[in-house]
């Protein structure tokens, strides 16, 4: 007889379980050969059994005292997935919370370009209070001759500005070589859109103890999206923020397509908390005020805005870039939308 196998099972534990019950269910399941993966909720607490789960089938731990119940997790994103966890996760950054009521804004340059340059836009971004700064240092560019980013010092330029203003770090990883480097000044690593199916990259910001920023593919499709980001969480590391920055359709009068759909869709199938790059998306800043306030309206926990103090000589997407004076503008007209949808901003 050929027997049905999932890669997943869902070990619901009873409100009243003991924690002496709970660890003699986390040995068996591990004495089995299962990696497990605990999920703490307000209300109650479930085991991830991941591996064989055909183990279990033959060895039922149905009968341990404290186990309420027992389900196969049917997607294929295990750890992520709204089966696994109900509750929305919430990602505590330093203080900075993403993905509660309250939506997070971050902005900064494409690329740190100067110290001058990125101190003056930070300082102006603050005076908003946008708690979240962002900034390449390390920058991939489709052309090898086009500005790569002051690496090092880039990151170095960063934490002056932190140091000045308060926000956190939003900076790229590109390179498993970096990431030692990154997390010395970061305090969200993001992933890019060209790296989502680097899936050994994602392996190794898996085992790190940071948040990281997940953008979507150029051209995948949310599933893929949700495996990538299961990647990062078999590793251990559950604090994803999943980012939609527009896919490359047929469609040429704007920089990439914002697939809006994206933010309830993702909200249906998973936990993460969902965070839209409209400056990406749409490639011009004329558009990007419009997409923003969609994208609120939409339901995102956050808008990640291209910000800069002379976008006109930016060395790396300055037609897609807000003026501070802009972007504050937006900043005010954002607090009334969010307000609309029973959110703060």
């Amino acid at each position: 007889m050929i027997r049905s196998e999932v890669d997943a099972m869902i070990i619901v534990l009873k409100k009243s379980v003991t924690d002496e019950e709970k660890k003699n269910l986390i040995e068996r399941i591990e004495s089995l050969g299962l990696s497990v993966h605990l999920s703490e909720g307000k209300e109650r607490t479930i085991i991830g059994a991941i591996g064989d789960e055909s183990i279990l089938q033959e060895k039922p731990i149905t009968s341990m005292p404290g186990v309420e119940t027992v389900m196969p997790i049917l997607k294929p994103y295990k750890l992520v997935s709204r089966e696994f966890q109900k509750e929305d996760t919430i990602i505590d950054v330093n203080g900075v919370k993403i993905g509660g009521n309250k939506i997070q804004m971050i902005a900064g340059p494409c690329s740190v370009e100067s110290q001058e340059s990125l101190t003056e836009t930070a300082i102006e971004v603050a005076k908003t209070g946008t708690l979240l700064m962002r900034g390449g240092a390390f920058k991939p560019r489709t052309s090898p001759y086009s500005f790569q980013g002051l690496g090092e010092t880039g990151l170095k330029y960063l934490r002056e500005a932190k140091e000045k203003t308060g926000m956190m770090i939003v900076t790229e990883l590109m390179d498993p070589r970096d990431l030692d480097l990154i997390c010395e000044y970061a305090d969200i690593i993001q992933i890019g859109a060209r790296n989502m199916s680097n899936f050994r990259l994602l392996k190794d910001v898996g085992g790190v103890d940071k948040p990281v920023l997940l953008k979507r593919g150029l051209s995948a499709t949310i599933k893929e999206l949700l495996m990538s980001a299961e990647y990062i969480a078999s590793e251990g590391n559950r604090k994803i923020i999943l980012c939609e920055r527009g896919i490359r359709t047929f469609e040429t009068a704007t920089r990439n397509t914002l697939d809006l759909s994206a933010i309830p869709v993702l909200k249906e199938l998973c936990h993460l908390p969902v965070v839209i790059d409209p400056s990406h998306a749409v490639g011009r800043w004329d558009l990007v005020a419009s997409s923003s306030k969609a994208a609120v309206a939409a339901g995102a926990d956050g808008l990640m805005i291209e910000v800069h103090n002379d976008p006109q000589n930016a060395l790396c997407d300055g037609s897609q870039s807000l003026r501070p004076s802009k972007y504050a503008e937006l900043y005010t007209q954002l607090q009334t939308i969010a307000q609309a949808v029973g959110r703060s901003l």
